[in-house]
């Protein structure tokens, strides 16, 4: 039953660090006027546009971050 809680517990960590760092993504976005790159009255488009940034960029921070926990709760099988 240990192994079923520790992927429960990995995958509630998953899901926060994604969910978190897609919301930093969105809120760090805003800073940037993309509005000025499209046509106007396109409001529907930048706004996916914000969207689509925020889940790719906060996405691959969060792997980033989730990896190199990984790797670093790792490194002392190197001494075994």
């Amino acid at each position: 039953m240990e192994v079923y809680q520790t992927l429960g517990v990995q995958a509630i960590i998953g899901l926060v660090s994604h969910i978190f760092f897609i919301a930093i993504t969105f809120y760090a976005l805003q800073a940037f006027r993309l509005e000025q790159l499209f046509k106007k009255g396109k409001v529907f488009q930048i706004q996916l546009i914000y969207i689509l940034l925020s889940i790719a960029i906060g996405t691959s921070v969060s792997n980033f971050i989730i990896d190199f926990s990984t790797w670093s709760q790792q490194l002392p099988y190197i001494f075994s």
